[in-house]
């Protein structure tokens, strides 16, 4: 009986290690009251940099809360979140790369770029905000060497920038 309890437990702790979410390495803990402004936080399973943080005390025993104002960094939708200063909030890995623009298909509005180690990378679009595109698309008509600065979190990236080398 012994050993018949002892499988069983392996079995479910097999189970909780499947069901975990697969996603979690693109986030990293943090305390809550050490997360500041420009930094960046998970909020509603979102990607987002802080643009406000308060801090309020409350009552006798209470915990000291934290009150972030963030925008989606890929939406730009404003979002918000209440939090004890104590407690860990999620923190996204955000990772920003630099393109060389190879080409721009302008039936479908996905891009072609050149990687670091000359590898091309085609799975972008055009970025959703039409000055950004424009300068984009103009620059590169002109001939011009265009490079973009995608940014990458939580397993989803967009172009959120560019530059040109002439």
């Amino acid at each position: 009986a012994a050993v018949r309890g002892l499988a069983l437990r392996v079995r479910s702790a097999d189970l909780q290690f499947e069901s975990a979410d697969a996603g979690a390495s693109t986030t990293f803990p943090m305390q809550a009251g050490n997360i500041r402004k420009n930094g960046h936080i998970v909020i509603k399973n979102r990607p987002c940099k802080v643009v406000d943080v308060s801090t309020s005390k409350t009552g006798k025993h209470g915990h000291a809360k934290c009150h972030f104002v963030a925008i989606d960094i890929f939406t730009g939708k404003k979002l918000e979140d209440l939090q004890p200063s104590s407690h860990n909030a999620m923190v996204p890995h955000v990772k920003r790369t630099e393109y060389q623009l190879l080409d721009i298909d302008e039936e479908d509005g996905f891009v072609s770029l050149m990687t670091e180690d000359g590898d091309t990378k085609d799975d972008l679009k055009m970025p959703n905000d039409a000055d950004l595109a424009k300068q984009i698309t103009e620059s590169f008509e002109a001939g011009n060497d265009v490079y973009v600065i995608v940014v990458s979190a939580m397993d989803e990236e967009a172009i959120q920038s560019m530059k040109q080398k002439e």
